[in-house]
């Protein structure tokens, strides 16, 4: 089992999860952050930190958002791994409570 970042996070990115990962899981793109499930050790440290509730638990993920669990294995693959938290998107607050993102994600820069 492992966590899933999913939609919420497009156009945030915001990174307070990776200060609290024990084993270094996330991995950043343009706009948006994954979690690596070949090294996430499902502790959930991260679920509580995340201030728009993008992470979640494999087994919790809404149909809606099942496409994620995918997608961060792809995109992590890809992206470089972010160890640190920093910034978030200049305009983050403005995304943070919209819906329907998923068009928003940019996988390369």
């Amino acid at each position: 089992m492992t966590h899933v970042v999913t939609e919420a996070c497009i156009r945030c990115k915001y990174t307070d999860c990776v200060a609290v990962c024990p084993v270094e899981c996330f991995h950043e793109g343009p706009n948006f952050l994954v979690i690596d499930p070949q090294v996430c050790i499902d502790c959930g440290v991260c679920i509580p930190e995340c201030p728009v509730e993008a992470i979640l638990e494999e087994k919790d993920l809404p149909a809606g958002q099942l496409e994620y669990l995918a997608l961060n294995t792809e995109l992590a693959a890809k992206w470089p791994l972010i160890t640190q938290s920093r910034e978030p998107l200049p305009d983050a607050d403005d995304w943070a409570n919209r819906q329907d993102k998923r068009a928003q994600l940019t996988e390369s820069a």
